[in-house]
């Protein structure tokens, strides 16, 4: 399978007066194109930090991480926009969707400045949402404002899917809909799906599994045979 990102060595450290804190300590990686990976750690692991580096939104301290043949090392601020906005879907644990705008509308903000997005309707209709295409944040569910975030990130077309937390906001059974959703339309449209989580049930649902311990990582495994997000239970 071809490799869609390396990280080596990669850190990053923040330090305010004396302290010190190593959130990402000086891990090495790979992920393949395609895949549906899972990032495990308890609060403080240091996933959502790794998950900001990945998404060009925090810049490393050291090392090296390479996306689809490009150093982010090196980009100047500028190209790390542009990485954002073309290379990168979010789907965030408390939606962020804009509340004066309908569900198409919110879609459509996404794709405005991608020459080879996908068709909202079309995104919308596939995560079935075709019936509230009109309708505010506040007039859909929580799993509703999910499908939304979700069909935002596809319609991108970009290459990788980041979910932070993804169902956090939400309760068990939608949750496990949202999962099995996000994961048959990953594989629908070909996406590499990096979902970050402190949920130790959903390890077994991922085509690769890496888990974090005080920014390090301690275990980074690919799984040959992921389990089916309905059998999963937590």
């Amino acid at each position: 399978m071809k490799e869609i990102l390396t990280a080596t060595n990669l850190s990053k450290i923040y330090v305010n007066g004396e302290i010190t804190v190593k959130a990402v300590d000086e891990i090495s990686f790979k992920i393949n194109k395609g895949e549906v990976v899972v990032i495990l750690g308890q609060s403080g692991a240091g996933k959502s930090t790794l998950l900001n580096l990945i998404g060009g939104m925090e810049l490393l301290t050291s090392g090296s991480l390479i996306i689809d043949g490009e150093e982010l090392a090196k980009y100047t601020a500028k190209q790390l926009v542009y990485f954002r906005r073309h290379k990168i879907g979010f789907v965030f644990q408390f939606y962020n969707l804009m509340p004066n705008l309908t569900a198409k509308e919110n879609v459509e903000l996404a794709t405005e400045l991608k020459n080879n997005a996908l068709d909202p309707t079309t995104v919308l209709k596939s995560v079935g949402l075709g019936d509230k295409l009109n309708s505010f944040p506040s007039q859909l569910s929580g799993g509703q404002q999910q499908r939304v975030s979700i069909a935002r990130a596809l319609a991108k077309n970009c290459d990788i899917i980041l979910c932070d937390e993804p169902t956090g906001a939400l309760d068990y059974e939608t949750g496990k809909e949202i999962l099995s959703l996000l994961v048959g339309e990953a594989h629908k449209y070909q996406k590499t799906v990096i979902i970050v989580t402190h949920n130790s049930a959903l390890s077994e649902m991922g085509d690769h599994l890496i888990k974090l311990k005080n920014g390090k990582i301690i275990y980074d495994e690919l799984n040959p045979n992921p389990k089916p997000i309905e059998e999963i239970e937590w």
